[in-house]
């Protein structure tokens, strides 16, 4: 994606979603966003995306050490 297209709710989704994901706890995101509560920043807002990426690197070693003659 070209970052030129972002659009600010792509932009806020990945702020609280790269916080989350260095271990800032979800009281201090949610009060970086404006939420009263930590309810809407974690079930709209953050994504986890350290366990996508580290399961999907998981994936692609086996996968390639499957592979190793």
């Amino acid at each position: 994606m070209n970052p030129d297209d972002w659009t600010p709710r792509e932009m806020r989704h990945g702020f609280v979603s790269l916080l989350s994901g260095s271990g800032m706890p979800l009281e201090n995101i949610s009060r970086l966003v404006g939420h009263g509560t930590t309810i809407v920043t974690e079930t709209v807002y953050r994504k986890q995306l350290r366990p996508a990426l580290l399961d999907g690197a998981q994936a692609m070693d086996d996968l390639f050490l499957a592979q190793e003659p």
